[in-house]
């Protein structure tokens, strides 16, 4: 069996675990850093853009830590998320790319076969999402409602 520590260690044993809290460097509070979030948000930038740019520029190495949410929740409660999740926008966005593609190049097998799993991942994540309530129960995937909702 595994030794016992006296000392703070992690589930295997071999480190400490991580701080669940705010390092005391960051010069912000939770109201600011959510204000931030906002603001960042209303420039047009994704929740993954806002992360990054609060951490390289305003050092904030993580936002859940400081204010305890996720920014996907600080945009919620702000009303500030896009109709659609964001995972599922990147596969449409790929399909209509690969549609494209293929246009041109109608004899590349693989491409179709990526375009196929693409648009069966899209269907997936549709599913999931209906059942969460996170989409509309009558939302489906089409080609044209894609091409749509790139531009």
């Amino acid at each position: 069996m595994g030794r016992m520590h006296s000392g703070a260690r992690g589930k295997s044993g071999s480190k400490a675990p991580v701080s669940k809290k705010s390092p005391n460097w960051v010069d912000y509070d939770e109201k600011e850093a959510e204000a931030l979030v906002v603001e960042l948000a209303n420039s047009g930038l994704t929740a993954s853009e806002i992360g990054m740019t609060l951490r390289d520029q305003y050092g904030i190495p993580s936002i859940k830590n400081l204010t305890g949410k996720k920014i996907e929740q600080i945009l919620s409660k702000h009303k500030l998320l896009t109709d659609i999740p964001r995972d599922l926008l990147n596969l449409i966005k790929r399909s209509v790319v690969l549609q494209k593609h293929i246009a041109e190049n109608n004899k590349d097998q693989s491409a179709k076969r990526g375009y196929i799993l693409t648009v069966s991942k899209i269907r997936r994540l549709t599913d999931y999402y209906t059942r969460r309530g996170k989409l509309d129960k009558n939302w489906r995937y089409s080609e044209e409602k894609a091409a749509l909702l790139v531009k």
